[in-house]
């Protein structure tokens, strides 16, 4: 049995663990992330959290999840906004250093992905495509147990991608852009449009569309067609074996997965129309998802 170790940063917290090759968490900490003190700060609490697991350096390296876009080859972030000073600071190379392991880095949505698609519920299958659904909406695309981080790191940032030009302009990213349209974030603001104030976060908009609110399945059958929208344009490009869907929203897969299904066969080739929508089924995606990151660099 081989041993990974994941460490999954945060703005907020970081936890460190001992994985096994099959998922399973060994050993775990948990701590401040200390994310606004800068990289010195944040790698040495890291550095200390390992040194605290239990035989650590029988472990094969270290996989690191972060928050935001990675140059998965020189093992550096290429932009941190949530953690001041990370950008284009050689993370991978320095806590190698200091521990003596290999170390590997990459954006958190794509190890969540990582770890749904070799040990969750897209295990054995070859192409997995991972979309959380949460407060935004990120993506990743795993093929024969290894993501595609793409030139810049950018691969399976779908929530730019536009599903309706006639749309309103709200942030940086496109009009139309799906996270604008269905996101948690998304689905609040719309609710509270719809709805009124008492709205206070996606759950409200799902349990009222549980009682069958009216306005609330209105609003829940446009986000899922928005949202299979996007899907649509991700199964022409890559044709996925398996969509993984995780984040918050996807609690409520009962209220809206049978529509994502419906609208994504009416937007697809009539030969795409068997593929896999599920829900993700690990409870800790992003430490398990670092971990496996060692183990798809032995592939």
């Amino acid at each position: 049995m081989k041993y990974y170790i994941g460490v999954d940063l945060g703005g907020t917290n970081v936890r460190s663990a001992i994985v096994d090759e099959s998922g399973q968490v060994i050993s775990e900490l948990k701590r401040p992330s200390y994310a606004l003190e800068g990289p010195k700060k944040v790698i040495g609490n890291i550095v200390e959290m390992i040194e605290m697991l239990p035989d650590y350096c029988r472990c094969e390296g270290i996989g690191i999840g972060v928050p935001g876009p990675v140059d998965t080859r020189n093992g550096m972030m290429t932009m941190s906004t949530n953690l001041p000073g990370f950008t284009k600071y050689p993370f991978a190379a320095e806590m190698a250093e200091k521990l003596g392991l290999p170390v590997f880095l990459d954006n958190d949505a794509n190890v969540a992905g990582l770890a749904e698609a070799v040990v969750g519920s897209g295990k054995g299958q070859p192409i997995v495509y991972y979309l959380t659904h949460s407060t935004g909406i990120g993506g990743a695309l795993v093929v024969d147990g290894r993501i595609i981080s793409g030139r810049n790191g950018y691969a399976g940032e779908v929530g730019n991608i536009i599903i309706d030009r006639n749309r309103q302009k709200y942030n940086h990213l496109n009009i139309g852009a799906v996270e604008n349209e269905a996101s948690g974030l998304a689905i609040t603001r719309i609710g509270k449009e719809i709805i009124g104030e008492q709205i206070q976060s996606a759950k409200d908009v799902f349990d009222l569309a549980r009682q069958k609110d009216p306005k609330a399945l209105k609003i829940v059958d446009t986000m899922a067609y928005d949202f299979a929208s996007m899907m649509s344009v991700v199964g022409h490009i890559c044709d996925p074996h398996v969509f993984v869907i995780g984040g918050g929203c996807a609690a409520a897969d009962d209220v809206y997965f049978d529509l994502l299904r419906r609208y994504y066969n009416d937007l697809v080739h009539e030969g795409m129309k068997d593929v896999m929508i599920t829900k993700a089924s690990l409870k800790e995606p992003g430490v398990i998802g670092a971990a496996m990151l060692v183990r798809s660099h032995q592939i």
